[in-house]
């Protein structure tokens, strides 16, 4: 038999960041009688596999009205596809009728959810060992493992930093600052959102430091109060879009996808990622992709009218966390964010969190739940958690905050 040496193997299986996101989906099922506060994952209630076979046939009845005989649809399901993805065009029409984001199909690229995306394109952004890729800190893992595949550095940027700042130090520092990452609507971890003002005076330091922006965006539809996306404002392709739909259409079907529309030398640099994946995925699976492209056309391509039940689930699971914390802990000791949307609320305490409590939550307490220090560089304790109310009910919600307030309450000095 032919031992392996860790140290021999690339140095990402070794890195914090692709071990947090392991520990992350696995710890429910050492604890299923936990309740989780912990996984982004969207609700199951409305699961349906009879959406299943109606979509694909609608899919399938789209591709005849396109003028695909019956050779052709079977082909175009059920055959490997076109690198680039099957439904891009449908993509397009989402964009455009849910976000006012108007792109030629053709800058789109289907992927294996936005995971792949995220890889392809730090792939191809990631040239010289100078190169650098800036994100907003505290930063979902899942970039940031993703970036730790490509060897491409990261410098976090907080809140406080001014991001044109950052980008001429690091270029002082004989660095290369390629792009910045941001999730500017109800980011996981953190909850927040960026308000109009800043995301134009984001795109106008990316002009002015020549710097892409790749924004995120899994919750957009998630909030009482929709913003318009960078990629909305942009109006010099100074933004790559990352998009998913596992948040708004159907997690197990795995599609994600990216905009990129900016120009390589007279063609699209969604071309250049279509490379790249080819000898990654060689394509989506024509079928998933199908049952993607069904929902669009049943919702008339609007998510939003599409995820009507969704939406008012998670603002009542939102509001009784914030509620029920408020409940619980009134003598601000205990302090919390209220986002207006999204999944995420963090939880900020007086003593470090990590994941030997998380474990003891969890054996002890039978509640789940993220620390935060998996969203930050370095070893600094933090001091906070991440709750989600995306996949629980509120009668979950009510349980699992009496057992988080038991155990902060025994942590406390």
């Amino acid at each position: 038999m032919a031992d392996l040496r860790l140290s021999e193997l690339h140095g990402s299986l070794t890195d914090r960041a692709l071990t947090s996101m392991n520990f992350l989906n696995e710890v429910s099922h050492h604890y299923p009688d936990a309740i989780s506060l912990a996984a982004g994952r969207p609700t199951e209630e409305f699961f349906d596999l009879e959406d299943v076979h109606r979509y694909l046939d609608l899919f399938a009845e789209h591709l005849r009205t396109q003028g695909y005989d019956e050779p052709a649809v079977r082909r175009t399901i059920l055959q490997y596809g076109r690198t680039k993805g099957i439904i891009h065009d449908l993509v397009a029409r989402n964009l455009a009728v849910d976000e006012n984001i108007h792109v030629d199909p053709e800058a789109i690229v289907v992927t294996v959810g936005c995971q792949e995306a995220m890889v392809l394109t730090l792939r191809a952004l990631r040239a010289d060992p100078n190169d650098v890729l800036l994100a907003i800190s505290p930063t979902y893992v899942g970039l940031t493992g993703a970036a730790r595949l490509v060897d491409f550095p990261i410098l976090p940027v907080t809140e406080d930093d001014d991001l044109a700042a950052v980008v001429k130090a690091a270029r002082a520092d004989g660095l290369r600052p390629r792009a910045c990452y941001v999730m500017p609507d109800f980011a996981n971890p953190s909850g927040l959102s960026l308000d109009v003002e800043s995301r134009r005076r984001l795109l106008e330091v990316a002009a002015a430091e020549d710097l892409l922006l790749l924004e995120d965006n899994p919750y957009g539809l998630f909030g009482a109060e929709r913003r318009p996306t960078l990629k909305a404002l942009d109006t010099e392709r100074r933004v790559v879009y990352l998009g998913s739909f596992a948040k708004t259409g159907l997690p197990g079907a795995r599609i994600g996808y990216v905009v990129a529309d900016q120009t390589v030398e007279g063609g699209l640099f969604a071309d250049e990622l279509s490379k790249l994946k080819s000898m990654l995925t060689v394509n989506t699976s024509p079928v998933a992709q199908a049952v993607v492209g069904g929902k669009l056309l049943a919702n008339d391509y609007s998510l939003i009218a599409a995820n009507h039940r969704e939406r008012e689930v998670y603002a009542a699971n939102l509001r009784a966390i914030t509620d029920g914390l408020a409940a619980r802990f009134p003598g601000g000791e205990i302090s919390w964010t209220v986002p207006s949307g999204g999944f995420f609320v963090v939880v900020t305490v007086p003593f470090p969190v990590d994941d030997v409590l998380l474990e003891k939550s969890a054996h002890e307490y039978g509640v789940l739940w993220t620390p935060m220090s998996h969203f930050y560089a370095g070893d600094t304790p933090i001091h906070a958690l991440r709750l989600s109310c995306s996949a629980v009910t509120t009668a979950q919600i009510d349980a699992a905050l009496n057992r988080l307030a038991a155990l902060i309450a025994d942590q406390l000095p």
